[in-house]
């Protein structure tokens, strides 16, 4: 039964649930493939309960169904001491959830997590680096656009710093996904939990977009994703969508050739539209509702405004 459930070439089952019986080792996979459908939280939960269990195996327990609550709070307060709390938290929420899909399988009879603290943490301020707006601006002009990868990687970069889209929204678009809508360019961008989300173009992501799609000739291919790798061996552009990872190295390589030393990622350009929007007498409720956010209590994390007063405020030390 086993078989059915596809499973990448490095995933080993945990030695505590392998010895458990056949029905819980097929209500573990159904709890990573049927439970969780957003591919990152997949891989996290995946990452995190791999690493517990593993933990557990070292210390003497040989069955998932032998994991008390001093073992979970035993393994969160040496990873807290370790690694940073919001790890810890995330560690926890993953046990717990994969306990609960144990419960309600009736493979353990209670779920060892659930009375179980994590450590406090509160957060008023994100720590995405971002860019001021004049290393934005030279970011984008200092990419070699006589090339379709130049192209790509100007439309992408454009896309999540006027959009205020994530790399992941960006990575699941198709052409078919820019498309015109009251004589202006809009796109449509797929958030997490399968919401889609629509944007009207600024006017230079709608220049980069166009020259993007035209230049490379996609407009043929409307099912195809918008964003695509560099075909193996040439400089044309391939039919597999960009994945993250070479997303993320894509911008470090840009950023370096353009002389900006702050360790920007995909989500930097996020946070620096919501900041440069904010500073242009933009209002939190329309930031929160342009980066598809339900609360601007998350908007404000993006929020870097007070950088700049801090900055000036340090300079006021005259010694």
């Amino acid at each position: 039964m086993t078989q059915l459930v596809p499973l990448a070439p490095d995933a080993a089952l945990p030695a505590l649930v392998a010895v458990a019986g056949e029905r819980a080792r097929v209500r573990f996979y159904e709890f990573f493939t049927a439970n969780i459908r957003n591919p990152n939280t997949r891989r996290a939960y995946a990452r995190a309960t791999a690493e517990f269990l593993a933990w557990c195996e070292a210390r003497g327990i040989t069955s998932i169904a032998a994991v008390q609550p001093i073992h979970v709070a035993g393994y969160i307060e040496e990873l807290t001491a370790a690694r940073s709390a919001p790890t810890a938290k995330l560690r926890l929420a993953a046990i717990r959830h994969l306990f609960d899909w144990l419960v309600v399988g009736q493979i353990v009879p209670s779920n060892p997590a659930a009375s179980v603290r994590g450590p406090s943490h509160s957060v008023r301020r994100g720590k995405t680096p971002v860019l001021a707006p004049d290393e934005a601006r030279m970011l984008l002009d200092s990419i070699d656009v006589a090339t379709p990868a130049g192209l790509r990687d100007r439309a992408l970069i454009g896309l999540m710093i006027y959009s205020f889209g994530r790399i992941g929204a960006a990575e699941k678009m198709r052409v078919e996904d820019v498309f015109t809508q009251n004589r202006r360019l809009w796109v449509r961008l797929h958030e997490k939990g399968g919401k889609r989300h629509e944007m009207p173009c600024h006017h230079n992501l709608e220049e980069y977009l166009i020259a993007y799609i035209d230049g490379c000739a996609l407009r043929g291919d409307p099912k195809g994703p918008l964003f695509r790798t560099i075909a193996r061996g040439t400089r044309a552009l391939s039919t597999n969508a960009l994945p993250q990872a070479n997303a993320f190295a894509m911008v470090r390589r840009r950023a370096a050739a353009a002389g900006i030393a702050t360790a920007i990622g995909n989500h930097s350009f996020r946070a620096t539209g919501i900041t440069a929007y904010l500073k242009n007498g933009g209002t939190l409720e329309k930031a929160a509702m342009m980066a598809n956010h339900a609360s601007t209590r998350t908007t404000q994390l993006y929020d870097r405004r007070s950088d700049e007063v801090s900055l000036d405020e340090v300079e006021r030390v005259l010694i």
